[in-house]
């Protein structure tokens, strides 16, 4: 599909919480609740762009991250791969730079949440991994 979009996402995990923002209405999906992140720059790394759009987003620098998982989802108006991160440590205090809500959601509530479809997936990758830990 011609427009793939990449976005690097943000899943910053404190004790059992994780942070999620409210889409403004006026976007895609607005209204819904998501984890930061936003679209990948032009021959930029995936990890660049996490570091970036925290920064953007949220007023953090991340310190301590990983990958997590690795989606592909198409909506009937674009399609989008998501490189997920899970951030385990930061810089700085989050905060909604943008205007956006912020929420530290326990892992056991974010199904309660309405999610963009796309996230769902990472979701239960969260949900898993506490499973194993």
């Amino acid at each position: 599909m011609d427009n793939m979009i990449r976005v690097a996402v943000a899943v910053i995990q404190l004790r059992d919480r994780i942070l999620i923002a409210k889409r403004p209405q006026h976007l895609h999906k607005g209204g819904y609740w998501e984890f930061p992140g936003g679209k990948q720059e032009e021959g930029e790394h995936a990890e660049h762009a996490l570091i970036r759009e925290c920064f953007e987003e949220l007023a953090i620098i991340p310190v301590k991250y990983s990958p997590l998982i690795q989606i592909e989802h198409h909506y009937p108006e674009k399609s989008v791969i998501l490189d997920v991160w899970t951030v385990t440590d930061y810089l700085g205090v989050p905060q909604g730079i943008e205007g956006q809500p912020l929420l530290w959601c326990p892992i056991k509530d974010l199904e309660d949440y309405q999610f963009p479809e796309a996230n769902l997936a990472i979701i239960e990758a969260i949900q898993a991994e506490m499973i194993e830990v």
